[in-house]
């Protein structure tokens, strides 16, 4: 199993990091032709737009893992152990549920908007909305697998560099 969550984890910050790489080119490209060309490139900020919606999306299970998300500790810490690990895990459920609720409305977004093309590359609006029920999915992925540890706020961050063990 740990295996299985290893490989997910990789292939999971692949994604991340190929999104972001392509979002770097393409905007890094887009300004030295306008600047240094006088030449742009119609496409290159819709789609910098939805692939950093993507890399958003998918990066938020990891952010998870590595305790980044936006989170206020300040009642679960004051509570007594017991009752704090009994909030997690409802902070987890509220999660999950969020999550799913989530995936399954970006599903719905992407067959409405399979039909209808972007304005710039003239794509189906549902390719880029994939975004959303991809993240979540990942995010469920990665929530399932690290809920035991979230819960015991047993972080992947070691002296500033996350790793699964």
């Amino acid at each position: 199993m740990r295996a299985l969550e290893s490989w997910i984890v990789a292939l999971n910050r692949a994604l991340v990091a190929i999104v972001l790489a392509m979002v770097f080119a393409i905007v890094f490209i887009n300004v030295v032709g306008r600047y240094g060309f006088n030449m742009s490139f119609a496409w290159a900020e819709e789609v910098a737009r939805h692939l950093m919606i993507l890399g958003a999306f998918s990066g938020a299970g990891l952010a998870l893992r590595e305790g980044r998300l936006v989170a206020i500790d300040t009642l679960p810490i004051m509570l007594p152990r017991r009752y704090e690990l009994a909030l997690r895990w409802a902070i987890v459920a509220v999660m999950f549920i969020f999550m799913g609720v989530m995936g399954w409305l970006g599903i719905r977004f992407v067959e409405f908007g399979w039909d209808k093309e972007t304005m710039s590359t003239g794509i189906s609006r549902g390719i880029p909305y994939l975004a959303i029920p991809i993240g979540c999915a990942l995010f469920l992925v990665q929530l399932a697998f690290f809920a035991k540890r979230f819960v015991a706020q047993d972080f992947e961050i070691q002296a500033g560099v996350a790793s699964v063990e």
